[in-house]
């Protein structure tokens, strides 16, 4: 039932917002309204943009990033945290099964499975596969990369799952079997740190992951300069045949006009993007298409329950403060509506919960305000910290401020560093902050970001988040029912139970701008993407005019 009071009220509450934001924001490059030619289609159902099979020539590629990877294990895929790393290595590494553009999950390595009971998956492996050493694939190397995955220490390790045992049952079979039933599974098993590991190297010591990638996937490294740029080369090994982008090169360049100076000047076949400000800048440049790639990763508002004293500690505060900050006008006011609001399952991904059913949405700003009123704040202004290497993040804490103000609660903007941000709330016992704004990979199924909610299997945030034994049971009942209609219901009682205590506040979904040189490449992108991956389907792109 749609709360057309609420609807109203916010929707006066926005435009006034808008007003008052103009020229605080305009500093901040504060993007417009989007222009005529930015409005998204899809080229076909999933995708933005689809190759164009009939050319048929091969070259190279030249895109350009942001940042690098940087991982504390270097290399290795299996402790690598960020997208980025995942990405990049995901050109070398391949895992048993990938997901499609529905997120539905696809084959890889593993050319078939199937689960003759609820904790039991047997592999069929794809044994024509070879590394580009030209060894061939075995199931001792699959074998191998799953036990030292799960027996390591990673944030992947947990994201496995209740693995109980690992082993070959024949010559091109491999069976998992879990102690539990785990839904995200297959969906663990298709992202990077997951991959296929070149085991007899590694255990014979001539080869370390840290320093040196070498798989079965689509591509070779030929050089890595750090913050630099990265050169690939074609895996003449690769199962899947010749790719017409036969040389990579990711170059790394930090400032975004420049990324696009690059687009327009043709340097750059490729570039990517957060500050949606690109779409309408890039509008109408001849030679270039600029899309929005929904993924599944989002942007947070932490409310600190564990600082002493703090009026944090007060449930009903913290959904005050819930209650009173809007998605909606974050989407269209900061991001010019291209960044859709979402719970803590990404409203991208299937199953996931509806934002409009969550209780800070259909309770009303009146209400916030009289909570606020009863808690009697005494004129306590709230810090509210974020990191500066993001810029949208101050623009959409001003935001933000201003709509708390409207209920009552008065609110410092700290902007930091990204180490002293770090500090300040996952190092300090108890965090050193009331209200913080920053963002989490959202993943390739629904309940692997629900996790963080549970300080006890996040570990990070146990300086600011409380532990709630009701919210934890519904996170491991998300992950362990298998029945999609049943796991849909349990993810909306989830969905409602962290929205009420109100410690991570999911806002919107972070953009990701891709633009590319119809001129050098015709790319396939899909819709949406769980796992960062940019560059998912570049075996299937075109070069143009080769």
């Amino acid at each position: 039932m749609l709360n057309t009071h609420r609807v109203r009220s916010r929707a006066i509450a926005a435009a006034a917002f808008a007003a008052g934001l103009a020229l605080a924001l305009s500093s901040c490059s504060s993007p417009s309204a989007p222009a005529g030619g930015t409005e998204q289609h899809e080229a076909a159902p999933g995708f933005l943009a689809v190759a164009d099979d009939a050319l048929t020539g091969s070259g190279a590629l030249t895109v350009q990033l942001d940042y690098d990877t940087s991982e504390a294990d270097g290399l290795d895929p299996q402790t690598a945290q960020t997208a980025r790393s995942w990405m990049i290595m995901g050109l070398v590494y391949e895992t048993l099964v990938t997901t499609d553009e529905k997120f539905a999950i696809a084959p890889g390595l593993a050319t078939s499975w199937k689960r003759p009971d609820d904790t039991t998956y047997v592999f069929t492996i794809d044994t024509s596969a070879k590394f580009s050493n030209g060894r061939a694939l075995s199931t001792a190397d699959v074998v191998g990369s799953l036990k030292r995955l799960a027996g390591g220490k990673s944030i992947w390790t947990g994201q496995l799952g209740p693995v109980s045992s690992i082993t070959a049952t024949g010559a091109n079979e491999v069976t998992v079997k879990l102690s539990a039933p785990y839904a995200p599974f297959l969906a663990a098993l298709a992202n990077t740190p997951a991959a296929i590991l070149p085991m007899q190297e590694i255990e014979q010591g001539t080869l370390d992951p840290k320093t040196a990638m070498l798989g079965t996937g689509p591509y070779t490294v030929v050089s890595h300069r750090q913050d630099q740029s990265w050169k690939f080369a074609a895996n003449p090994a690769w199962r899947g045949g010749e790719i017409p982008v036969r040389d990579l090169e990711l170059q790394i360049v930090a400032q975004e006009s420049t990324r696009q100076a690059g687009l327009r000047e043709g340097s750059a076949g490729m570039a990517n993007f957060v500050n949606i400000d690109a779409l309408t800048q890039l509008a109408g440049t001849a030679g270039v298409k600029v899309v929005n790639q929904t993924q599944s990763d989002f942007y947070y508002l932490y409310e600190n329950s564990q600082r002493p004293g703090s009026p944090l500690q007060d449930q009903d505060v913290r959904f005050a403060i819930n209650t009173a900050v809007d998605r909606k006008a974050i989407s269209d006011i900061v991001f010019a509506g291209t960044a859709s609001p979402t719970g803590i399952t990404p409203s991208n991904l299937p199953g996931a919960c509806a934002v409009g059913d969550l209780p800070s949405e259909r309770a009303t700003v009146e209400e916030a305000k009289r909570a606020i009123d009863g808690a009697k704040l005494g004129g306590r202004k709230l810090s509210l910290l974020v990191y500066t290497s993001e810029p949208v993040l101050a623009q959409m804490a001003q935001l933000i401020q201003q709509q708390l103000a409207e209920v009552g609660v008065a609110v410092t903007i700290e902007q930091y560093d990204a180490a002293t941000y770090r500090a300040k709330i996952e190092t300090a016992k108890p965090g050193d902050f009331d209200l913080a704004l920053g963002w989490y990979a959202g993943y390739g199924d629904p309940s692997m970001v629900t996790k963080w909610w549970n300080p006890e299997q996040a570990l990070f945030n146990t300086g600011f988040v409380g532990v709630h034994e009701d919210l934890n049971r519904l996170i491991d009942q998300g992950a362990s029912t298998l029945d999609p209609k049943e796991r849909a219901k349990v993810l909306t009682e989830l969905c409602a139970s962290a929205d009420r205590y109100s410690e991570i506040v999911p806002l919107v979904h972070r953009p990701s701008i891709i633009g590319y040189s119809t001129k050098s490449v015709s790319p396939t992108i899909a819709s949406n993407e769980g796992y960062g991956d940019i560059l998912r389907n570049l075996t299937d792109y075109r070069v143009v005019g080769k």
